[in-house]
């Protein structure tokens, strides 16, 4: 069963992931987070990704390289529940 934590921390990366997809009008990955980007943005060298990751970075200061951790998930595919992944 999934704790309580783990819900609350699930329907904030719900909403991350839709703001992202209204943000760029349907563009943007359903599955990505605004962290997620914000990397892959600044390894493009796109200015919004180098201004904006380091932002965003700080914002989540606890968690140590937050939008670089989030693109790694995302290109695992590690935030997927098991039965989805080819472990």
């Amino acid at each position: 069963m999934i704790n309580f934590k783990t819900r609350i921390i699930n329907l904030l990366i719900a909403i991350d992931q839709l703001f992202w997809v209204l943000l760029t009008l349907g563009h943007g990955s359903p599955d990505e987070t605004i962290s997620s980007a914000m990397y892959r943005f600044e390894q493009d060298g796109k200015l919004v990704g180098k201004i904006m990751r380091p932002v965003i970075d700080l914002l989540f200061w606890f968690h140590y390289e937050h939008c670089k951790n989030a693109y790694l998930s995302e290109k695992t595919g590690a935030h997927l529940p098991r039965v989805y992944r080819e472990d």
